[in-house]
C-alpha cells in the first residue's frame, strides 16, 4: 500500500501541475484582456467560452475515452490496438476543421446565440474567429496528452503544459501590451498555445517504457463507438461548463446586465484554478485505478479512490479559506479598481459559489473512478444530471426567485445532490466487488 500511496501522489503531482498549467495560462489571458479591454473585453470572453469548451470537450472525448481503453489492454496483457491513437489523431483534425470553419462562417449568428449585444459583439467576433483556426490542435493537444500520460510518461506531458502556459504569458503579454493588438493579440496567442504543448509531447518517441505508437489510419466506427462510449461522461462534464456558461450569461444579462456577466467571468476563472486541482487528482488516478481495475486488484482500486477523495477534500478546505479571506484583493487583480458594481458582485459571488467545491472533487474523482472500472453508465448520469438536468433549471429557478444570490448558489445545490448519487453508487459497486 505504501508503494501504492507514492505511486498516487507522485501521478497527482504531476497532472496537478500539468492542470494548474492549462488554467493559469487562461487566468494570464482573462487578467490581460480585463486591464487591456476591461468589462466588456471580459464579458466578451465570458460569451465566447462555450465554443472554445467544445474544442475542449471533444479533445477529452476522444482522449479519456481511448487512453482508458489503452490502459485497461496493457493490464489485461493484451495486444494493444496500435491504430487506435492514430485514428482518433486522423478523426480529431477533422472535427477541428470543421469546427473552425462553422465558427468563422456563422460568427455573429453563434454570438448572438450566446448572448452578445450590441456592446460585445465586435470583440467577441475578432476574438472567436481567430481562436477557432487552432480547433483542431486543441483537439489533438488534450487526445495526445491522455495517451501519453496513461503509457507512463505523465512528467511529460507534465512539461508539456507548464511549456505551453509559459508560451501563452509571455506571446499573450507581447501581443496586447507590447503590440497594442488588444483581444486579437490575446486571440492569436491561444491559438498557438497548443502548438507549444504538441512539440514537446513530441519527445515521447524517445521514452525507453513506450509502448504507444503512431500510426496515422482513418477512423473505424466500432474504435470510435468505444472511445465515445468511455468518453462520454468526461465530454458531457467538461461541455457542461460551456453550457452553464451560456445560461449564467443569459440570465445574468437580464438581472445586472454586461457587469454582471463580467464578475461571472471573474468567478468562473478562480473556479477554473480549483477545478483544475480536482482535475489533477482524477487524471492522476485514472491509470492506476484503470490498471488496477485490469488486475481485479478492488482492495487497491478501492485505497487509490479514498485517496483521492481525501485528498480533495483537503484541497477544498485550504481554497475556500483562501478566497474568502481574501477575495477583494483577488477581484481587484481583474478589475481596474472604477468598476465597483462588478466587484460587489464577484464579492457576493464568491462565498455562495464556492462552497460547491466541497462536492464537486468528491464528483469529479468518483466520476473518473466509474470510468475506470468500466461503469460509464454511472458516469455518464452523473454527468447529465450535473451539468444539464439539475444544473440549468437551478440557474433559472433559483435565480427568478433570489436574483443573483440564488444564481450563485445554484452550482452549490447541484453539486450536492450529485454527491449523494455518487457516493450511493460507489457505496454498491464496491458491495458487490467483495462479496
Amino acid at each position: 500500500m505504501q508503494n501504492l500511496g507514492r505511486e498516487f501522489y507522485s501521478y497527482v503531482r504531476k497532472n496537478i501541475l500539468a492542470s494548474l498549467g492549462l488554467s493559469l495560462y487562461v487566468i494570464a489571458d482573462t487578467i490581460f484582456i480585463s486591464l487591456a479591454a476591461g468589462p466588456l473585453g471580459l464579458a466578451a470572453l465570458n460569451i465566447v467560452l462555450p465554443i472554445f469548451n467544445l474544442f475542449n470537450s471533444m479533445g477529452l472525448l476522444l482522449g479519456i475515452g481511448g487512453a482508458t481503453i489503452f490502459s485497461i489492454n496493457n493490464s489485461l496483457s493484451q495486444k494493444t490496438n496500435t491504430a487506435l491513437y492514430g485514428q482518433l489523431l486522423t478523426l480529431g483534425f477533422f472535427l477541428g476543421i470543421f469546427f473552425a470553419s462553422m465558427a468563422n462562417l456563422l460568427t455573429e449568428p453563434l454570438l448572438t446565440l450566446l448572448g452578445a449585444n450590441q456592446q460585445t459583439i465586435g470583440l467577441a467576433s475578432a476574438y472567436l474567429r481567430i481562436v477557432s483556426l487552432g480547433a483542431a490542435f486543441f483537439i489533438l493537444n488534450y487526445i495526445s496528452v491522455n495517451f501519453i500520460r496513461n503509457d507512463g510518461n505523465p512528467r511529460l506531458t507534465m512539461l508539456a503544459t507548464l511549456t505551453e502556459t509559459f508560451f501563452v504569458l509571455v506571446i499573450d503579454y507581447l501581443f496586447i501590451f507590447i503590440f497594442k493588438w488588444g483581444m486579437v493579440g490575446a486571440a492569436w496567442a491561444t491559438l498557438f498555445a497548443p502548438l507549444a504543448s504538441l512539440v514537446v509531447l513530441t519527445q515521447h518517441r524517445h521514452f525507453t517504457g513506450r509502448k504507444l505508437q503512431l500510426r496515422l489510419q482513418l477512423p473505424r466506427f466500432k474504435n470510435v463507438l468505444a472511445v465515445t462510449r468511455l468518453g462520454l461522461p468526461s465530454f458531457l462534464t467538461e461541455m457542461s461548463t460551456g453550457v452553464s456558461i451560456f445560461v449564467y450569461n443569459v440570465v445574468l444579462l437580464k438581472s445586472g446586465g454586461n457587469l454582471a456577466i463580467a464578475a461571472y467571468g471573474v468567478v468562473a476563472n478562480l473556479a477554473l484554478i480549483v477545478l483544475a486541482l480536482f482535475n489533477g487528482i482524477s487524471f492522476g488516478m485514472q491509470p492506476l485505478l484503470a490498471r488496477e481495475y485490469g488486475k481485479n486488484n478492488w482492495k487497491n482500486v478501492r485505497y487509490i479512490l479514498k485517496l483521492g477523495l481525501c485528498t480533495s477534500l483537503l484541497i477544498a478546505f485550504l481554497s475556500f479559506g483562501i478566497l474568502l479571506l481574501f477575495k477583494y484583493p483577488i477581484i481587484g487583480i481583474f478589475s481596474r479598481g472604477t468598476q465597483t458594481l462588478m466587484v460587489h458582485y464577484a464579492a457576493v459571488g464568491i462565498p455562495l459559489y464556492f462552497l460547491s467545491i466541497f462536492f464537486s472533487g468528491i464528483n469529479i474523482n468518483i466520476m473518473m473512478f466509474l470510468i475506470s472500472i468500466n461503469q460509464p453508465r454511472f458516469s455518464f448520469f452523473m454527468s447529465l444530471m450535473r451539468g444539464y438536468v439539475i444544473l440549468l433549471p437551478s440557474i433559472v429557478i433559483l435565480g427568478h426567485f433570489w436574483q443573483m444570490e440564488g444564481i450563485w448558489l445554484s452550482v452549490t445545490v447541484t453539486e450536492f445532490i450529485i454527491t449523494i448519487f455518487g457516493l450511493f453508487f460507489t457505496r454498491n459497486i464496491f458491495r458487490q466487488s467483495f462479496t
